[in-house]
């Protein structure tokens, strides 16, 4: 093992590579025993190397007293240890802690300054209410001490004690303000004032505002920077108190902005001046635009500084700030911003985010949108190593690690080349750039939107950007914490369709470009369920708007295809609601001629559309399933309808619940937006109780419902259509298709056919029918007849010859292969070179629809806003911020603090005479109780009519000295009398008619005899006379 010094436990860890761990418990074992020892260099020693230890999470609390021991050392190198150790392991509710009060008194009024500073460093990190009352004495009197660094180290010191309990900076405040009017201070003990005023300032400004003529004083002659921050600061608290002090203090702040080389007091004079309200005092006026222009020169050329990030982010602080009051100026200097948005800093990226979207106008809206979209097209997209969250670290603490001493000399982190490839996105970035894209575009109705076909270009660019989700939002198993974005692009694609009816083409072609399954694989990004959030708005859109798709049999078959059976169950709603709307555009026309190519092409597109909707009608989600079961049943209505319809008929009309009825279920009032306070002033109808129960018996019809299911019975149909599942059928493929026609091989045929079987034994028959089905049959484009040799013409031919005669011979045209290579010698138009200018479309004039509320009032925000949930989430306090909200109620003013003083003095007595009187009761009380015990005495009423006599059966009887002859007759009176015995004293005691006690006398002495647990007897009168 290693010598019993610090020095050797580092040697000794650094020599233990592989196994510090190992090596670090044999340590704190030995410092076990060796802090126990008399010898106190070895405590001492064996503190400091617990010391060290404990940086690398080893508690070492165990040893509090053992600290406390060494700090009342007389040796100032053991006692510093001892602090030093007390400043590492102790806290305000450590329990050895209320030892060390005198302690701390006593090396506070050492005469040696060293030691004095000793409990001064301590005391912040270790006071607690307690401690703070009783030390607060001897601390104000430190406040004259002749050492500036005592001094100093005093005002840190009383104002940690404040900060614990408020009440001790009251007395100490008089002696801080006579150091801060002192112009021959220190002016290290005069910036540990201003420091500490600057820290109160805030909670209670109005307690310091006679300190503004010193304060300026001091700005004006000193300097020190950091002083001159600290002023700054609290100046900025103070001038909405005092607006008059906005004229003077813009002269030497101006000064001060013109000259410093300092950034960090540059920064503050700017920031002051924003947050006092100084730019906002002198806005409209000369000098007011001319310090505004100065100011964000200043802020420009902190944006442009190389290699220092935290001066970037400071500067992009106070340009959000600016922009509220001077937008146009910040706007001039959008170049150097957007530059922020691709720095290697991602909180720089996010600041330049905020201060972007401030900041675009109708001009600059495009080229800033078009800018982070490039940002998000060419950056990669971040793992999961890059994420701060899984560093090993944050997870495992710190690990000890041995080096070698030839290692110390090597670089740590090496200056790596600057990458010229984009670091990549987190998916959190990249939600925020999606949701302040779109709050950009939106911010208040579209008020800055000029082109809304260029925004329909950007919604379907931004799908591709979404990030993942996680797994439990994709499969709708659990709610969502917060919509994604996809389910932002989605609502936005949504709003524009409906309040823009001149894009509502474009905006119906983009539903369907994103709905097709063709274009999923370059519409939609690579990760998992990213962009499913817009689904069910494309749906939406293209179900509402099917008149103006392009292609609504494309849409209809993209709708229904059997892989959308595991989206969302809320993509799924918007989809069953969409289907019927297409089916109804796709076949309620009018005008056209019923024929049998359009009844084919109806029950075709029945019979896919029932394909999809029957497994959805034992989805797991109750309102997917009871929308699938409602369409099919409308779809199975139809197709007896479009069965039923005779197709020889003179008139040929479409079947009415294609053309009417359908259509009906889904048009009337236009669709316009509505204002969200809109829902909340619709009045319900008289008499509408929505608390009363539809039906008073629905419980016995609920019971009497689960009673008739236990009964029900095997075979009906209803119950199996519901209740089970479809049985698969298992199909043999190599067997006869006589046997399953007939599989008890008896040769009958099934009577279920729709054939008749006596027909089909007749040949006369068979021919009859085979010639009907085939002249029905013969413009059918989809019939194949078996009699129709391969190389004769189809009906299609024969529908083509029909219309256009004999000029088209359709078997005539040669079968060409369609190269799509530029290269096989066709003349094909080359596309349009980079260099070559956009022809620049004319401009269009876009009418946004207004939100439509009741009353006539537009009291509700109109607009879209879309607020982003990462910068609206308020962040947690940080571990190293200091809690000062006990000083916001301390008042620092002289009449106020005397008359707050006068009334909890009395208060305080108030409360004091109570409790005393309290506990004088509670002392009397006792005392009469120890009484009573010592005497035995026990009272209770006497009968009436009679004298109660207590009296205990004894073997032995009691000898009585001098007057127990008096004592057995029971007196003058004949009275009986109730002796009452203890184990320890006798006395005897007599008890009159009228319920008074007679004393025992002074000579009267019971003998002590052996005595056992006898229950005591009451006798009534009766019982004694006898």
């Amino acid at each position: 093992m290693f010598e019993k010094d610090i020095y050797q436990l580092i040697r000794g860890l650094r020599a233990h590579k592989g196994n510090e761990r190992e090596y670090i418990q044999d340590s704190l074992k030995e410092c076990r025993k060796e802090i126990r020892g008399a010898d106190m260099d070895q405590k001492a020693t064996a503190l400091l190397k617990l010391v060290y230890l404990e940086m690398f999470g080893h508690d070492m609390s165990w040893a509090s007293f053992n600290v406390l021991e060494v700090m009342s050392s007389p040796k100032y190198l053991q006692k510093r240890v001892g602090y030093l150790a007390a400043v590492q392991s102790f806290r305000s509710d450590t329990e050895v802690l209320m030892l060390a009060g005198n302690l701390l008194k006593k090396d506070l009024n050492s005469p040696d300054k060293i030691i004095m500073a000793l409990p001064l460093i301590t005391i912040p990190h270790v006071i607690n209410a307690s401690m703070a009352n009783s030390l607060l004495g001897d601390l104000v009197i430190r406040l004259s001490h002749s050492n500036p660094a005592i001094r100093k180290k005093t005002i840190v010191t009383l104002y940690r004690l404040a900060l614990v309990y408020p009440e001790t900076l009251r007395p100490a405040w008089p002696k801080i303000k006579e150091r801060l009017q002192d112009e021959n201070e220190d002016p290290s003990v005069t910036a540990a004032i201003v420091n500490v005023i600057c820290e109160l300032g805030w909670r209670r400004p109005q307690d310091f505002l006679p300190l503004a003529p010193r304060l300026f004083e001091l700005l004006t002659s000193n300097t020190n920077n950091w002083m001159a921050i600290k002023i700054i600061k609290l100046f900025s608290t103070l001038l909405p108190l005092e607006p008059r002090l906005a004229k003077k203090l813009l002269p030497p702040l101006t000064n001060i902005i013109k000259t410093t080389p300092a950034m960090s007091l540059l920064y503050e004079c700017v920031n002051g001046m924003i947050q006092g309200g100084m730019l906002d005092a002198v806005e409209g006026t000369t000098e007011g635009d001319e310090i505004a222009r100065l100011c964000v020169s200043k802020l420009r050329a902190m944006l442009v500084v190389e290699g220092d990030p935290n001066l970037r982010y400071v500067a992009l602080l106070a340009f959000a700030r600016i922009t509220t009051s001077h937008a146009d100026l910040v706007s001039e200097h959008r170049d150097v911003i957007l530059e922020c948005i691709d720095d290697p800093d991602i909180s720089i990226r996010i600041r330049a985010l905020d201060l972007v979207v401030g900041m675009v106008d109708a001009n600059s809206l495009q080229t800033v949108v078009e800018r982070l979209l490039r940002q998000l097209r060419t950056s990669g997209r971040a793992t999961a190593a890059d994420e701060p969250s899984n560093d090993r670290g944050t997870h495992d603490g710190i690990v000890p690690r041995a080096d070698d001493d030839d290692e110390a000399l090597t670089t740590i982190h090496p200056r790596e080349a600057k990458s010229t490839q984009p670091p990549p996105l987190p998916d959190d970035y990249r939600t925020g750039v999606i949701e302040r894209i779109l709050s950009m575009c939106s911010k208040d109705t579209y008020a800055n939107m000029t082109d809304f076909e260029w925004y329909v270009t950007v919604l379907v660019e931004l799908v591709k950007q979404c990030p993942a989700v996680s797994a439990a939002d994709v499969s709708g198993g659990a709610a969502k914490s917060r919509p994604s974005a996809a389910d932002a692009i989605g609502d936005e694609l949504v709003n524009v369709a409906v309040r823009v009816k001149a894009v509502r083409p474009e905006a119906a072609s983009a539903a369907q470009s994103l709905l097709v399954l063709e274009s999923r694989e370059h519409l939609f990004p690579a990760s998992a369920g990213g962009g499913h959030g817009v689904l069910g708005s494309s749906a939406f859109v293209a179900g509402e708007f099917a008149g103006l798709l392009p292609s609504p049999e494309a849409v209809l078959t993209s709708l229904i295809h059997p892989s959308n059976a595991q989206l969302p169950a809320a993509v799924l709603l918007s989809y069953l609601q969409a289907i019927p709307k297409l089916f109804s555009q796709l076949t309620g026309n009018q005008q056209g001629l019923w024929n049998q190519s359009h009844a084919s092409h109806c029950t075709l597109v029945i019979a896919r559309i029932v394909h999809f909707l029957e497994p959805l009608a034992i989805h797991p989600n109750l309102e997917v399933q009871e929308r699938a079961v409602e369409f099919l049943d409308l779809m199975r209505l139809t197709s007896e309808a479009v069965s039923s319809q005779p197709l020889d008929d003179e008139d040929n009309a479409t079947p009415r619940l294609l053309s009417q009825a359908i259509p009906s279920l889904f048009s009337g009032v236009e669709l316009n937006p509505v204002a969200p306070s809109a829902l909340l002033k619709v009045q319900p109808p008289e008499g509408l109780d929505l608390d009363a129960p539809i039906n008073a018996n629905l419980n016995m019809i609920l019971q009497q419902a689960d009673l008739d299911s236990e009964y029900v019975e095997t075979d009906n149909e209803v119950y199996k259509f519901y209740h089970e599942k479809p049985s698969a059928v298992a199909f043999d493929p190599h067997r006869p298709a006589a046997e399953l026609l007939d599989p008890a091989g008896t040769g009958s045929s099934r009577s279920s056919s729709y054939q008749d079987a006596e027909a089909d034994s007749n040949p006369e028959s068979l021919e009859r029918k085979k010639l009907m089905r085939r002249e029905r049959n013969k413009d059918d484009p989809y019939y194949i007849d078996p009699d129709r040799a391969s190389n004769s013409s189809t009906p299609l031919h024969n529908i083509l010859r029909s219309n256009n005669g004999d000029a088209l011979d359709v078997d005539s045209i040669p079968v060409m292969e369609l190269n799509m290579d530029a290269s096989n010698g066709h003349n094909v138009p080359a596309p349009p070179t980079s260099d070559r200018k956009p022809v620049r479309k004319a401009q269009r004039r876009f009418e946004v629809a207004a939100d439509e509320t009741l009353g006539g009032d537009n009291d509700a925000p109109s607009a879209f806003q879309l607020t982003s949930a990462a910068s609206a989430a308020r962040g947690k306090r940080s571990l190293l911020e200091v809690d000062s909200s006990g000083l916001a109620s301390l008042s620092l003013d002289d009449a106020a603090a005397a008359t707050r003083s006068s009334a909890l003095e009395f208060e305080r007595r108030r409360l004091e005479e109570e409790e005393m009187a309290k506990a004088m009761k509670e002392v009397e009380r006792l005392r009469l109780e120890m009484q009573r015990a010592q005497e035995g005495i026990q009272f209770g009423e006497a009968p009436e009519g009679g004298t109660m006599v207590v009296r205990k059966k004894k073997k032995k009887k009691a000898r009585v000295e001098g007057d127990a002859e008096e004592a057995a007759n029971g007196g003058d009176g004949g009275e009986e009398v109730g002796v009452v015995k203890k184990k320890k004293k006798k006395k005897k005691m007599a008890v009159e008619d009228d319920g008074q006690e007679q004393q025992p006398e002074e000579d009267a002495l019971v003998a002590k005899g052996k005595r056992k647990k006898k229950r005591q007897v009451v006798f009534d009168e009766n019982t004694a006379a006898d």
